[in-house]
């Protein structure tokens, strides 16, 4: 069970329905061993009414002391009768059956008795009026016909425990909505800070609280903001490294182009050296942004409905103008038609950088071969879009780390090729950014296949 508010209802609730139960059970058993002897309160009251009739049968005569029983019947409920020493009814209403055994029981032990018979339970107790002669009274109870005393704990009771347990049950799920609301409110605002609103704070509410929870809530306000304060920073830092760095790569194409003027034919070679090498700090440059505001969160994402096919239709035809100058192609195999929601841009640069990698690593006179496929993974529908090149592929031990920044197989065949490490780092932020997974692994027959799954949009 993952909640906490119902583990807190639930334990509580158990243990004071376990407490309840077991009292019960408790006073079950306790009444219980009463039961031969009958009930203290039972026995007690049977007790003086009997004392009490003798008293009267032998004072006043057998008038007087129905009278006294009638009084009694009224008020409680038990329609008594009086026996003599011979078990001869002598007082009280009509002889109920199966008295005439009970009072010979009770004449023997001089103890209570009870008796059930038939859907009647007559309890008789033994007096001894202030000459010495014996009676015997036997009670009827109206009010619990046919019940012994045990039964009519466990009636009586269990009609007590239910309120016990329905209060109970009000006061276990208050307190288990006091623990578990506020956590819900913490959690709440994590993830608002997780998805890079970086203004998410605690509430006032929180705040105020004088418990571990209080506490918890100021310092992650506290923790939140010096968050914040490091991102914007690292913004400034960014923006000021690129203004800083992008200026002389501007100036250093115009003292290039001046140079190749001015410069003879020997020194072609080098000035073209010269200018991959600033279009490469160019895109590093721009890759290293890119990292940056999808890592922290700034890359905001806007929510339209992107048609896959065309976007990759478009990557492709870009891809393979580029890739047919060193000897290579780029493939559109099977494109299914598939809508999802994002950002075009990320999604785009995303599955261009997977595209570009194979083309890097692909073997020369090889293709790179792209499909799109609809599928469905657990009831819901997913855009899979493979990338696969024809190349060395990446040794087993190396596959989960292709998607860590500056992360390079070997580095002599990346400075070679001009990878920087960064291209597959950008993709997988993205993709996860958008709900989806990226995941790579070698082919059977080789080279690197990258697998990208994106939620489909339902309109599709």
């Amino acid at each position: 069970m993952r909640s906490l508010f119902l583990r807190i209802l639930l334990f509580f609730g158990l243990a004071m329905i376990g407490a309840a139960v077991a009292s019960f059970a408790a006073g079950a058993i306790t009444q219980r061993r009463f039961s031969d002897k009958g009930p203290p309160f039972l026995t007690h009251a049977l007790g003086i009414y009997a004392q009490t009739a003798a008293d009267i049968f032998e004072r006043e005569g057998p008038a007087a002391t129905n009278e006294y029983l009638v009084r009694v019947a009224r008020t409680s409920s038990m329609d008594a009768q009086l026996f003599d020493a011979n078990g001869n009814r002598v007082a009280g209403g009509s002889q109920p059956d199966g008295d005439r055994a009970l009072v010979t029981r009770v004449l023997q032990t001089g103890s209570f008795e009870h008796l059930q018979v038939g859907g009647v339970f007559l309890n008789a107790v033994l007096a001894r009026s202030a000459k010495g002669t014996a009676y015997v009274l036997v009670a009827v109870d109206r009010a619990m016909p046919g019940r012994p005393g045990f039964f009519r704990f466990l009636i009586f009771d269990s009609a007590r425990l239910t309120p016990v347990l329905l209060i109970g049950g009000l006061l276990c799920f208050w307190l288990a909505t006091y623990i578990s609301s506020p956590l819900r409110q913490l959690r709440a605002v994590t993830h608002e800070l997780a998805e890079g609103r970086l203004t998410a704070r605690v509430n006032g509410k929180l705040l105020n609280r004088r418990d571990e929870i209080g506490y918890l809530s100021r310092d992650f306000n506290l923790m939140a903001d010096r968050i914040e304060s490091l991102v914007d920073a690292q913004r400034r830092l960014l923006g000021d490294i690129s203004h800083e760095l992008r200026s002389p790569l501007a100036r250093l194409g115009v003292a290039l182009g001046l140079a190749r003027r001015r410069a003879g034919a020997e020194a072609g070679t080098a000035l073209d050296r010269i200018e991959r090498e600033g279009e490469r700090l160019n895109e590093l440059i721009g890759q290293l942004l890119a990292l940056s505001r999808v890592e922290t969160g700034t890359e905001q994402i806007d929510r339209t409905d992107i048609n896959l096919p065309a976007v990759i239709e478009q990557i492709v035809e870009d891809a393979n103008f580029e890739a047919q100058e060193r000897n290579r192609s780029v493939v559109l195999g099977q494109c299914e038609p598939c809508l999802v929601t994002g950002t075009t841009d990320l999604i785009r640069s995303a599955i261009e950088n997977v595209v570009r990698n194979a083309m890097r690593y692909t073997n020369e006179a090889t293709q790179v071969d792209i499909s799109l496929h609809c599928e469905a993974t657990n009831g819901a529908g997913r855009a899979v879009i493979r990338v696969r090149d024809h190349g060395d592929g990446v040794p087993e031990e190396s596959i989960s780390n292709i998607f860590r920044p500056f992360y390079r197989v070997g580095d002599d065949r990346d400075r070679m090729t001009g990878g920087s490490g960064l291209g597959l780092a950008i993709a997988g932020r993205a993709v996860r950014l958008h709900g989806g997974t990226i995941r790579a692994s070698n082919a059977k027959d080789g080279g690197l296949l990258v697998e990208i799954s994106l939620p489909i949009n339902d309109k599709d």
